[in-house]
């Protein structure tokens, strides 16, 4: 049976708890078990990370400690995926370079109010493959990446194409990444959704 661990906090903005609890009910369904934490702490727990296959991080802003990270670096390295969206993934622990490292890019800026954009799919990676250009009506997420990450879909900011969607490893394991999902609307976008299950599917071991 696949594990997946779900930790969930933050800004409540995200609206963290419910943006998880959609994917919760279908790993579930999909025959998952899945154990919730609302504490960082979980990266402590070596046994749990030992086991997990995947883990969903929704936990915007906030601090990270040096043994917090080693724990959730050191699973993710040994094999454990890791996968997000939006703020939960790409904007948490703003003071750790080594965390955005492991993402392989970080939040800078978006625009004061929501905008209109375009998604376009750019590879033939299975977490877009066949799906077509989309909008979205939210926050456009502006981010530094790293340049040995393999982008999937980008977004056209002030004529540069912006990666929105991006899968990179961290040794064994495999990291996937959104950068669309600020509302919980934005997850039921047909295409994005279909996106992040997706994504879920390849990061984990």
């Amino acid at each position: 049976m696949t594990t997946a661990v779900v930790v969930r906090g933050g800004w409540e903005g995200h609206r963290p708890v419910e943006a998880t609890d959609r994917y919760v009910a279908r790993l579930r369904d999909r025959g998952a078990e899945v154990v919730t934490s609302d504490s960082l702490d979980v990266y402590l727990d070596a046994d749990l990370l030992g086991r997990a296959d995947l883990v969903v991080q929704c936990w915007t802003m906030g601090t990270i400690t040096a043994e917090q990270f080693a724990g959730l670096s050191a699973a993710v390295r040994a094999g454990t995926g890791f996968a997000g969206w939006h703020g939960g993934i790409v904007d948490a622990f703003r003071a750790s370079p080594d965390y955005q490292h492991l993402t392989g890019g970080q939040f800078v800026h978006h625009p004061p109010d929501f905008v209109t954009y375009e998604v376009r799919p750019t590879s033939g990676h299975p977490v877009v493959a066949g799906i077509g250009p989309f909008t979205v009506h939210t926050e456009q997420y502006q981010v530094h990446v790293d340049p040995s990450i393999d982008v999937h879909a980008v977004t056209d900011v002030d004529g540069v194409a912006m990666p929105v969607v991006w899968t990179t490893r961290w040794g064994a394991g495999k990291v996937f990444v959104t950068t669309v999902g600020h509302r919980l609307e934005d997850l039921e976008v047909p295409e994005h959704d279909e996106i992040i299950m997706r994504g879920l599917a390849w990061a984990t071991r």
